[in-house]
């Protein structure tokens, strides 16, 4: 006899049950699917999970025996969110960042974060790759995510991002030469440096590797139209890293920046600003991922506007330089065909509205078709994961979000989130608090 409960009360631990053609624990009515991979959504579709997993994805409402039925028959169901370009452990106060630097440590960042990872859950962001956080906090979230002890999602982890002295990422820059600050970072000058230190964070236990190409926003005395790294530095830090099964995301805002992380296989590009033809002619010729990051330049904009005081000296000039600029060239990467993955440099807009860079992607010119497989199957195919999420099929782990309405349509709905389930169990029902 088949069980229909309400969500509200739906179990987290559920007990795997058989059933003679599938075993399955639950039964996934969705009134519409958008699975990741399709052009169009799918009506009144059943998505059966056992354990952690999809076992299959059936036309029409089925219930197999034994299976306990989730009820999502008036809602949209998609593959759980990923965020390609998060810093879980950072988070804008509006405080002085210099003084929050040298009064705040690791504790106070673990602290932090765990909220800040059930809230990017809550928004129905089920995975994130962590592109820049202190590496020892990100693998111990990470692992603590993993084995059930906090909430918070899948996680992906860089660790300290490398780049060159004096380049963004540096954490000596702005200070005093007596305020030694090298250990809350990793710089490297130098191929041999570069290739060593690689190999190091991957025995600490990083996924992949994040470099500093080109000078940044949020940072000290750099320009973002410069590049800081040489093409052997650049070079053995992907070669390293390819070799050890890792991949490489490259902080680059300048064209140049742009084309020589390009050109030397990095795998993605961080917010490409300043790119023209000769940069997405790069990236497509080598298979180069843009993520935009289109809600961290458009927040620090109004930020560099209102409350100028708030950012490192120098930073305010520099994002009303930038953050306009990024919006326009993003269309202009979409219309020439290079491949997009959806990310925030989440930790400046508050964790949790990591949607509502949606919007700014379609602003830009993607279609909210395409801005969705951004954040699902494009976003899994540059984590290397896409056996395991970014699309509702079997095999895959059963994370799956629903909304009321049709993001194909107002692609916002994305930013009220009803319903979030992560392997299996449900995070957060339907019709909870939003």
């Amino acid at each position: 006899m088949t069980r229909r409960i309400s969500l509200s009360i739906l179990p987290l631990l559920l007990c795997a049950v058989s059933a003679p053609a599938i075993a399955a624990d639950l039964a996934v009515h969705a009134g519409h699917l958008i699975d990741g991979v399709s052009a169009k959504a799918r009506d009144k579709v059943t998505i059966i999970i056992h354990d952690d997993r999809i076992v299959a994805v059936q036309d029409g409402f089925v219930s197999p025996a034994g299976a306990t039925v989730v009820d999502l028959s008036a809602a949209t169901v998609l593959p759980g969110l990923i965020d390609t370009h998060d810093h879980i452990t950072m988070e804008y106060t509006g405080k002085n960042p210099v003084a929050e630097r040298v009064t705040t440590n690791d504790l106070d960042t673990v602290l932090k974060s765990v909220g800040s990872a059930r809230r990017t859950l809550d928004a129905g962001f089920t995975s994130i790759r962590d592109v820049g956080g202190e590496t020892s906090v990100v693998i111990a979230l990470k692992r603590a995510i993993a084995s059930g002890a906090i909430v918070g999602p899948r996680m992906w982890v860089a660790g300290y991002p490398l780049g060159p002295s004096g380049g963004h990422g540096d954490p000596q820059n702005g200070l005093r030469e007596d305020l030694d600050m090298h250990g809350a970072g990793k710089v490297i000058d130098g191929p041999e440096e570069a290739a060593k230190i690689v190999r190091q964070m991957h025995r600490e236990g990083v996924d992949l590797i994040k470099i500093m190409p080109s000078g940044g926003v949020l940072s000290i005395g750099d320009d973002p139209n410069h590049t800081l790294m040489t093409d052997a530095e650049i070079s053995a830090v992907v070669t390293t890293a390819h070799s050890l099964g890792m991949k490489v995301a490259a902080h680059a805002h300048g064209q140049n920046a742009i084309v020589r992380a390009a050109v030397l296989d990095v795998d993605s590009v961080e917010h490409g600003s300043f790119g023209d033809a000769d940069a997405y002619k790069a990236m497509k010729e080598h298979g180069t991922y843009l993520v935009p990051t289109l809600l961290v330049a458009d927040t620090v904009v109004r930020i560099a506007k209102a409350h100028p005081e708030s950012l490192p000296p120098s930073s305010a000039k520099k994002a009303l330089e930038v953050g306009p600029i990024t919006i326009v060239n993003l269309g202009k990467a979409y219309r020439a065909g290079v491949k997009i993955a959806f990310g925030t440099d989440q930790g400046v807009a508050p964790h949790g509205t990591n949607a509502q860079e949606f919007a700014l992607l379609v602003r830009a010119g993607m279609t909210p078709a395409d801005a969705i497989k951004a954040a699902t199957v494009n976003a899994a195919d540059l984590l290397g994961a896409t056996a395991d999420v970014g699309s509702v099929r079997p095999g895959r782990f059963a994370d799956l979000i629903a909304v009321a309405g049709d993001p194909l349509a107002d692609v916002t709905t994305l930013e009220h989130v009803g319903f979030v389930m992560k392997g299996g169990v449900v995070v957060k029902p339907w019709g909870a608090a939003k």
